[in-house]
């Protein structure tokens, strides 16, 4: 922040920030937590979208020696409760409208919790004081009630940013001491806290640096990748490493914002997951950039879940993506990058590229556990200085899935004769039928190339008749202006029987305006199983 300190570091909602005000703010809300007691290793906790005020939390709770946690605020309060007394965490940071209608009825149940920081998002708008008074007024911008709670430290986000900083030094072993517990999705069973170092992520973030090769503190980037997921996070942070401006985009949804910062701003990088891209894709206005502005954007970044090869080429096709469109693989326990797309090289769209520098990746038989053939599938073990090495307190979690130094990651992969990568599937997500294996990520990509289909998911559903095995369900999102007829599911069928194996073929087909989307934007099949 100090070498690029003049050079604007976020751009959020009408305001700009340089690198050396959101340090001096960092620095602020550093001295505030250690004046409030806050010791080496203890736990804040950040409630928010992304915002200003995120990335200044996370930024300040490292500087005090602190650990940071993400708490996504569509967390149910029960979630809410589990996380943060799983880590106690001694202070949490949130918006207003949080804390009135969710913390202060869980507050009683979180023994740790010793200080709130709340804020209201528009704290960092760079609308006019009269804006900001009337998008609250009728509600455009959502407020609460900052009232006291017995016994908790209750202090304005405003009000910490006055704190004259003076932060202490704070002695670190980078290999050992945790910058991060951040939470896995709870894909299967409870969120787990991944224990993550501060080596993993300045590893990471050097080995990403490296395999880019981009010239530091030039890039104009847009990401939507939420700061409460690892993917996020890591981008909040590797921004700054390369002196990178950001536009913050609080909800990635909200794809007439995007479009409008795009043409606005006019970023030389593009970040998000394929959902989301389809998404902006989708949305009339996307044709009103011009083609200079699509031009200056010469790296799209996307990853968290599988890009379908014909859904890239479509949107390559609108934005001028060619040969731009850099997959990438990873997870929270990787910390979070393990394999990526070449900048210079060739990229092969629906492969997640190359490992990384440093970064061992190898495949193994699921039952035997055997190394497998080349371009045959097998679970990725992942190896490497980004790669963590536990769970928080989960012991028999951590044994199963760190083992001999290798990360198990329970995803399937395949790779093709010049080292490229490709996921076919999660290992939950594999589906047996009459005693064949069924990828469902392969079923997806030879499904989604048929013109009607815009995203879809495979699942198994349990066949009555043969105990053990599953019927495949195809669960499908249709393209814009294309009707849910017999006709069109007739038309699909016959694609399904031409191109895939007998057994891989759906029985089951449903067609819906919209899937089950995760917080991240990944298709969430854990809720369509579960119906």
């Amino acid at each position: 922040m100090t070498k690029y300190s003049d050079r604007t570091g976020f751009y959020f909602m009408d305001r700009q920030m340089t690198f050396g005000e959101i340090l001096d703010d960092a620095q602020r809300f550093a001295t505030f937590l250690q004046q409030k007691g806050l010791q080496k290793g203890d736990v804040v906790a950040i409630c928010f979208p992304n915002t200003p005020q995120y990335l200044i939390s996370l930024y300040g709770t490292l500087l005090a020696g602190g650990i940071a946690t993400g708490l996504s605020p569509l967390l149910s309060p029960p979630e809410m409760v589990y996380q943060l007394n799983d880590c106690s965490a001694k202070f949490l940071v949130t918006m207003d409208i949080i804390y009135e209608k969710i913390m202060k009825k869980i507050l009683e149940k979180l023994p740790h919790m010793e200080t709130i920081i709340p804020s209201n998002i528009s704290e960092f708008m760079g609308f006019s004081g009269f804006k900001v008074f009337m998008g609250k007024l009728i509600g455009k911008i959502p407020k609460g009630k900052m009232d006291p709670y017995p016994n908790k430290n209750m202090v304005p986000f405003l009000e910490v940013l006055k704190t004259k900083p003076n932060v202490k030094p704070v002695s670190i072993n980078a290999l050992q001491d945790r910058a991060l517990i951040q939470y896995t999705g709870g894909t299967t069973g409870r969120p787990k806290g991944v224990n993550i170092t501060h080596s993993n992520l300045v590893s990471n973030m050097h080995q990403f640096e490296v395999w880019l090769d981009r010239d530091k503190g030039t890039d104009i980037t847009l990401s939507a990748f939420p700061y409460f997921h690892i993917a996020g996070l890591f981008i909040g942070l590797y921004l700054t490493y390369i002196g990178s401006s950001h536009i913050i985009i609080a909800n990635p949804r909200d794809t007439d914002h995007i479009i409008d910062q795009i043409m606005e701003i006019k970023p030389s990088v593009f970040g998000n997951v394929p959902t989301l891209y389809l998404m902006v894709q989708r949305n009339p206005r996307s044709k009103e950039i011009p083609d200079e502005v699509l031009d200056n954007i010469n790296l799209y970044v996307s990853g968290a879940a599988p890009f379908p090869s014909e859904a890239i080429r479509d949107f390559e096709k609108r934005f001028h993506t060619e040969n731009k469109f850099v997959e990438v693989y990873g997870m929270t326990e990787s910390a979070v990058l393990a394999t990526v797309n070449p900048t210079y090289g060739e990229k092969k769209i629906g492969k997640v590229g190359l490992p990384l520098p440093d970064t061992e990746v190898k495949l193994i038989n699921v039952e035997t556990g055997e190394e497998v053939p080349l371009g045959e599938p097998g679970e990725i073990l992942l190896k490497g200085p980004q790669v963590t090495k536990s769970y928080h307190n989960k012991p028999e979690a951590t044994e199963k899935t760190w083992i001999d130094g290798w990360l198990h990651t329970g995803d399937v992969g395949v790779f093709d004769e010049d080292g490229y990568l490709k996921i076919v599937d999660r290992t939950k997500d594999m589906l047996s039928v009459s005693g064949f294996k069924v990828y469902s990520v392969h079923v997806e990509e030879v499904l989604t190339k048929h013109p009607a289909i815009q995203i879809m998911a495979i699942i198994g559903v349990p066949d009555a008749d043969r105990p053990g095995s599953e019927i495949v369900k195809a669960v499908i999102q249709l393209k814009e202006g294309v009707e849910a007829s017999e006709k069109v599911k007739e038309d699909i069928k016959n694609y399904a029987r031409e191109h895939l194996a007998k057994y891989e073929v759906p029985k089951l087909w449903e067609f819906r305006e919209e899937l089950p989307q995760t917080m991240v934007g990944k298709v969430e099949k854990k809720a369509l199983r579960q119906e």
